[in-house]
Parts: structure tokens; sequence; C-alpha cells
């Protein structure tokens, strides 16, 4: 499976356990796509979020995220990691 990295924009304030309810419902739900969300970040002041995860594509992430009602602004593929 591929590595993926996206991006959500405008969670201005976003609290730790806003933080932590997001990425667990999308734990929830990720073996119907395939994909395995590792892990969430987020600066609450930039209203960045983002989201690092395993799956067959871009768009098993987006529909995860869809579902649970935060979709993605950006995927990109990490191919690289050191």
């Amino acid at each position: 499976m591929a590595r993926f990295m996206d991006v959500h924009r405008g969670m201005h304030g976003i609290t730790a356990d806003q933080l932590m309810e997001a990425h667990q419902a999308d734990l929830a739900i990720e073996n119907e796509e395939g994909v395995h969300f590792e892990r969430a970040w987020a600066d609450p002041e930039s209203g960045l979020v983002y989201c690092l995860s395993e799956a067959p594509s871009p768009e098993a992430v987006q529909r995860i995220h869809e579902r649970t009602g935060h979709k993605a602004d950006e995927i990109h593929a990490v191919p690289l990691s050191v």
C-alpha cells in the first residue's frame, strides 16, 4: 500500500479533543476502504490539520474523510521517508 499525507484547511481553533474525535471517526470506518490512518497533527492557529495514512489510493482516503464529515483539501503521495 502507498502512504499519503492529506491537508485540511479552515479548522481554526481546533482542540486536541476535536482532533482526536475526528481521527477516531476515521479509524472507525477505515477498513471499509482498506485505509489505515496512522497519525494526525493540527495547528489551531493556522487552521491546518494533517493526516498520515496508508491506503490503496488517494480516492480511498478522501472517501473516508468525506463520510466522517471532514473532506481533505489536498492529498499528497509520500513515496519516500527516512
